[in-house]
């Protein structure tokens, strides 16, 4: 079933094929997803096609009211009404004034009470580098530790943390999860032996890391997989930093503003990071990026990491526009209860398809992860080489398929509904409807994914001999 046609909506079909001839190479959404949109308004997108279509990525989850939402419209017609300045540098202004106010409401308590807010450039990956150069300043140290399949952003610092960088001071850790776990053993098992790992490398005076400037974890990686921090780790961890002395930072460009069931994703297991680094939906939808952290880090030099674009009054309001909104509304506590449905709903699938190795995710940030259930764990290669299969308890799961993943979102997209791909192997279909999905909404969306996975498994079926 295609996108629902909208009446005299010519297609406008030069569009993408101008801006192809035009456009950088370096784009990634466009080529994947072929919808020139005109206009928007909640889940929906209305396309040059003339078709609409569920908008289940909200701007890589920027958009945590969705499209065009009224309060965020109205805060912004506001300020340009009222010939406020709109852009200010890092002057104080009765915008940013009512932002901080906002922000600080929503915090978790340790943190509210003796909290600076830093804003810097727009985007989640210069709050990251913002985030690294506060640490080290305040500690005098320079190492950092990350964890495998983290995305902390792409500028010059932020990919250290990934493993990208040719003078690597980042030292990389086990993410504890089920599905793959990287010890073998998952379940409260996987999650011990991974906490175990970090202190162990800390406190080994061989072979182990000197005391770094902080630790930088995502409560739920994104595009790792969109792969939830066992709460238990999370507060092994945190007391792991703690009695080190070492800055834990929260990474929450993707997870904040009620993305997770909770305001903050930390406020699952109840921890207080030292640094959260706030951007995506912080700024409802326009760019605004903040880092929030100790009052007694707060030593950096002024200017340092700034921008000029740290002073966006427009995204300041729209900003505390969208916060007070999720607030006042209890969105994190409806996206909980509508996550955990769907999820139970998706899980079924898995059992439906052996394509379907997993379904995972928490509040209305979910991922589902395509596999090659006839493949070879481990890969073709190492079978085509003789090499000896892996133990057989416990099974490891099928390999990740990223053609098929591709095959699911170019069914969904035939039939109005626009989702992302994430994971290590562009495996996972991940879904980001806004807080503001309704029932039904969530319910067509379900119907669409849940009739792509079924096309794309019965062309499967067609194919093998």
């Amino acid at each position: 079933m295609p996108g629902t046609p909208v009446r005299g909506r010519p297609a406008q079909e030069s569009v993408p094929g101008a801006q192809s001839a035009r456009a950088s190479a370096a784009r990634t959404c466009a080529g994947a997803l072929p919808v020139v949109p005109v206009r928007a308004r909640g889940l929906t997108i209305e396309g040059a096609d003339g078709r609409r279509y569920l908008d289940c990525v909200s701007g890589a989850g920027t958009l945590a009211l969705g499209h065009n939402h009224p309060v965020v419209l109205e805060a912004v017609r506001k300020v340009l009404d009222s010939g406020a300045p709109l852009h200010a540098l890092d002057l104080a202004t009765p915008l940013k004034d009512a932002f901080v106010a906002e922000l600080l409401h929503t915090l978790p308590p340790g943190l509210a009470g003796h909290a600076r807010v830093r804003f810097c450039g727009p985007a989640g990956s210069d709050a990251v580098e913002a985030a690294l150069a506060l640490v080290r300043a305040a500690t005098g140290r320079t190492g950092i530790l990350a964890f495998t399949g983290a995305r902390h952003g792409t500028t010059p610092g932020s990919p250290e943390a990934l493993g990208r960088d040719p003078d690597v001071r980042v030292t990389r850790l086990p993410y504890p999860r089920d599905h793959r776990c990287p010890s073998g053993a998952g379940g409260e098992r996987g999650t011990e032996l991974a906490a175990h790992w970090t202190g162990s490398v800390l406190d080994d005076p061989g072979p182990g890391v000197r005391p770094p400037a902080g630790l930088i974890l995502e409560p739920v990686q994104g595009e790792g997989g969109v792969i939830p921090a066992p709460d238990a780790w999370m507060r092994r961890v945190r007391r792991v930093t703690a009695e080190r002395s070492i800055p834990l930072i929260a990474d929450e460009t993707r997870t904040g503003v009620g993305r997770t069931g909770a305001f903050w994703a930390v406020e699952h297991s109840g921890i207080t990071p030292d640094v959260m680094i706030l951007s995506k939906a912080v700024g409802g939808g326009l760019p605004l990026a903040v880092i929030v952290h100790r009052d007694d880090l707060d030593v950096r030099e002024p200017g340092a990491l700034a921008g000029p674009f740290r002073g966006n009054q427009l995204a300041m309001a729209a900003g505390a526009a969208t916060l007070a909104h999720v607030r006042a509304n209890g969105l994190a506590g409806r996206a909980a209860a509508l996550g955990d449905r769907l999820l139970r709903q998706l899980r079924c699938l898995a059992d439906d398809f052996p394509c379907v190795g997993d379904v995972r995710g928490r509040g209305l940030m979910i991922g589902v992860e395509m596999v090659d259930p006839e493949g070879i764990p481990g890969g073709r290669g190492a079978a085509a080489r003789g090499t000896p299969p892996a133990p057989a308890s416990p099974a490891p799961p099928p390999p990740a398929s990223p053609e098929l993943a591709a095959a699911v979102r170019r069914e969904c997209l035939s039939r109005g509904l626009i989702v992302e791909l994430t994971g290590r192997h562009a495996s996972v279909v991940r879904l980001l409807p806004p807080l503001t999905i309704t029932d039904e909404q969530a319910a067509a969306v379900l119907d669409r994914l849940s009739d792509a996975v079924h096309a794309v498994a019965r062309t499967r079926a067609k194919e093998r001999p």
